[in-house]
């Protein structure tokens, strides 16, 4: 399996902090895009062992040729302070407008056509640690369809809260954003036997995730599509409708339901919710130690 990744990265420390791209420590971002690019080599890369004399190659039947692409604009990233090695990624630098990057991304995926298995988008704070992620994929659309995507459900993890881990993409504040572009109730709900578990996979209002993974059929017949790289930001805003609103309006999207939410999940390395924004009180209790 070929895999490409490409990831939107901006950072101004005078930005005046709505997100974590325009904090003033530059810290966390740093840290976070790093982990994220590592994390994934580390999951599905080829530079995988088992400690033996010698050290084996491990995970044969899961690794993945993989490019990881950083789009940026003018000198607003943190590349240079990352630490990690040039063969890591690849820098695409542009003159785009900053909240715009993303579009970049996905012009870079459109001209990647013809080159992968996947194509895929992330938000420069999302960690990737399954290594079944893309094989849960293939499961998915044999399931549903290549008129179908499975989203993923990102969280958060906090020590010192009642909940340990936060799922953050709740209800959207105006449903009405998501209304206008996908049909809730064609083929709301999708359930499946897999692994010895009974997994249901609805369509929601909120089908942000901060990211997408298409297959390469997939891929093909959205580049194609006339509003492909429009540039519409109108769901939430435009990081948001980068990652978002192009595929729920040309796929029908899924994300794994509440009593299965884990089965395809991200995880949101910069806490703005769990702990911060949101405390959890009521959580159920811990359980005793035996």
């Amino acid at each position: 399996m070929r895999i490409l990744f490409t990831i939107p990265h901006f950072y101004d420390p005078q930005g005046g902090g709505r997100y974590g791209s325009l904090g003033a420590d530059p810290r966390p971002r740093r840290g976070a895009l790093a982990t994220a690019i590592a994390g994934l080599h580390a999951t599905f890369g080829m530079r995988q062992g088992l400690q033996l004399s010698p050290i084996a190659p491990g995970n044969a039947a899961w690794r993945a040729e993989i490019e990881v692409v950083v789009c940026t604009t003018g000198a607003k990233h943190l590349l240079g302070q990352l630490g990690l090695p040039a063969w890591m990624y690849r820098h695409h630098a542009t003159s785009a407008s900053p909240m715009l990057v993303g579009f970049e991304c996905h012009a870079v995926l459109r001209e990647a056509l013809g080159g992968y298995d996947y194509y895929c988008y992330l938000e420069d704070d999302l960690l990737l640690t399954d290594v079944l992620f893309f094989q849960k994929l293939q499961w998915f659309t044999r399931l549903a369809g290549e008129d179908a995507v499975l989203q993923p459900n990102r969280f958060e993890v906090a020590l010192g809260q009642p909940f340990d881990k936060l799922y953050i993409d709740g209800d959207l504040k105006h449903p009405e954003l998501s209304a206008r572009l996908q049909d809730l109730g064609d083929r709301p709900l999708l359930r499946a036997e897999a692994l010895g578990a009974s997994l249901v996979f609805r369509r929601l209002g909120n089908t942000h995730s901060g990211c997408f993974f298409l297959n390469a059929a997939q891929m093909q017949a959205w580049a194609r599509r006339p509003e492909f790289l429009n540039r519409d930001t109108s769901f939430v805003g435009p990081l948001e409708s980068a990652a978002t609103l192009g595929v729920t309006r040309f796929f029908r999207v899924y994300k794994p339901a509440r009593d299965n939410l884990g089965f395809l999940e991200v995880r949101h390395l910069d806490n703005r919710y769990l702990g911060v924004r949101v405390r959890t009180p009521g959580a159920p209790p811990r359980a005793a130690r035996r």
